[in-house]
């Protein structure tokens, strides 16, 4: 549905650290690193992160998640326990299982070490 997804970084090295961490237990490789950004190639889109190139600092977006797709529960916990080893903290409800309009899914939410929301997701 997106062709890439790119957030803000006020240090690289943190941030591919804490993503080659979060992502790997997606079965996501590496980084490539490209100058002042990263990026992470998959079949289903790019995500990337990058250092603002207009000299301000970068700033997480209020109201703003970015979810990554788990195959399972077990996953979600895995990728939420990756997290916050790399530096990330939790936020929002422990993960588990939440009820919705679009049905029953398992939710993992954690901030990055430069505050932007992610969330871990698999449809039950």
């Amino acid at each position: 549905m997106f062709s890439h997804i790119m957030i803000g970084t006020n240090d690289l090295d943190r941030a591919k650290s804490f993503y080659d961490a979060l992502l790997g237990t997606l079965g996501v490789p590496p980084a490539r690193v490209d100058g002042h950004r990263i990026f992470y190639m998959t079949p289903t889109g790019i995500f990337s992160v990058s250092k603002p190139i207009n000299g301000e600092p970068a700033t997480c977006a209020n109201g703003g998640t970015i979810g990554f797709a788990c195959s399972s529960p077990e996953q979600a916990d895995a990728w939420h326990a990756a997290g916050v080893a790399a530096g990330g903290t939790t936020c929002e409800d422990p993960p588990g299982v939440r009820e919705g309009a679009t049905g029953k899914l398992y939710l993992a939410y954690l901030r990055d070490p430069d505050g932007n929301k992610l969330c871990g997701l698999h449809r039950m």
